[in-house]
């Protein structure tokens, strides 16, 4: 079934000065799409996309749900505890349109919280990865990197109640770009892909922070250092895409190894841990097969270590098997597409659910991607495996 949402569906506060993003709508205070963003998303074909021809066809993804341009860039999902989804609208191809969270149950799918807080400063919600905690509580990691590259990015959490949402407050600040969340025992790890240091203009690192501390109030990261929470940190390297955003999606094997991807340059990265939970080492996989240029969201299926990835740059969605020479096949992919028929449009994200693979269709590229420009429909996909 598929669902057309409108964005009346969204619910209007009033309150001066504004606190949510539907506030900061509503008394036109919200901060304009960046210029770059605008271009893209208004130009026509971007010519320096991959060139025609290039991008084969595989596989058969189909439509879950079309959403509206009040929900122009679907990205992060979660599972919740009762076995629905959580989907992260940030709304970044067009920020005139509230971000919000919706909720998805079998084929249907309607708000979750629509009154997300605004950052001060930037008057913009940005909600990317989120994960439920073992608190049962829903935290999520908010990219303002869009609207501010001064730190301003931050890490949320839902307070969760009988299955509904309530309170949101920042639990850290002083992220670059927030991106991938996961909870693993009752630590969680987030990726900013653009952790940068006086000497490393291209860094990006895995950060990590226990339940105990977020209970104790708001985290202050400490932007241009080895914070202490760091665990890992990477360097991108710049390719002709111009993209330096690095370490992306994250998860963990069967094993408890993480492992998180370069969006830049297609780097994917195995982080192992001590007991203690502090870096044992960090390695560069060297894949087998098809070589990635660029890794978004991923998923590991911990029953037998295959990792699910978001190659966003060529439109596909590759399995690298993790106990097989991490060897790369490549599950679906399409050429150019607008997300019609549930066409893969910019994969962002995946979650797997049993045998379903979730797909967001995140359709806000960069110069030198199969995908050349933002467009409706704007889609979320779904394969079955086998």
């Amino acid at each position: 079934m598929v669902l057309l949402l409108s964005g009346t569906l969204l619910a209007a506060c009033q309150s001066d000065p504004p606190t949510t993003e539907r506030e900061a709508v509503n008394k036109e205070a919200v901060v304009k799409t960046n210029a770059d963003t605008a271009k893209t998303a208004a130009a026509a074909a971007d010519t320096m996309g991959l060139p025609a021809g290039s991008v084969p066809t595989i596989g058969s993804p189909k439509l879950l749900f079309t959403l509206d341009d009040a929900h122009n860039t679907p990205d992060g999902l979660a599972l919740a505890p009762n076995g629905h989804l959580i989907l992260s609208v940030p709304n970044l191809a067009d920020n005139s349109k509230p971000a919000s969270l919706m909720e998805i149950d079998g084929s249907t799918i309607k708000p979750y919280a629509t009154n997300l807080p605004v950052e001060p400063t930037t008057q913009k919600a940005a909600p990317m990865d989120l994960a439920f905690g073992p608190d049962g509580n829903l935290y999520y990691a908010e990219n303002q990197y869009e609207n501010s590259k001064d730190f301003k990015s931050r890490l949320m959490r839902v307070e969760v109640k009988n299955g509904k949402p309530g309170a949101i407050t920042t639990v850290v600040d002083g992220f670059a770009l927030a991106n991938a969340v996961v909870w693993k025992g009752n630590t969680i790890y987030v990726t900013d892909s653009q952790w940068d240091l006086p000497d490393n203009a291209q860094g990006s690192a895995i950060m990590k922070f226990s339940l105990a501390e977020l209970s104790k109030g708001t985290v202050h990261l400490k932007p241009k250092t080895k914070d202490p929470h760091v665990l890992a940190m990477f360097t991108t390297t710049v390719n002709e895409t111009g993209v330096d955003n690095g370490a992306d999606g994250m998860d963990y094997d069967s094993k408890g190894n993480l492992y998180t991807g370069s969006f830049g340059d297609g780097k994917l990265y195995k982080v192992s841990l001590k007991p203690d939970g502090s870096l044992a080492k960090q390695e560069t996989l060297t894949l087998s097969g098809k070589q990635i240029p660029c890794v978004d969201g991923l998923i590991i299926d911990r029953a037998t270590d295959k990792m699910y990835l978001c190659n966003s740059r060529e439109n596909a969605i590759e399995v690298v098997d993790l106990r097989n020479g991490n060897k790369v096949t490549t599950l679906a992919q399409n050429p150019d597409t607008d997300g019609s028929g549930g066409k893969l449009d910019q994969p962002a994200e995946v979650l797997l659910k049993g045998k379903r693979l979730y797909i967001s269709d995140y359709d806000n590229p960069v110069k030198h991607f199969a995908n050349t420009k933002s467009d409706a429909p704007h889609t979320m996909s779904v394969i079955d495996l086998p």
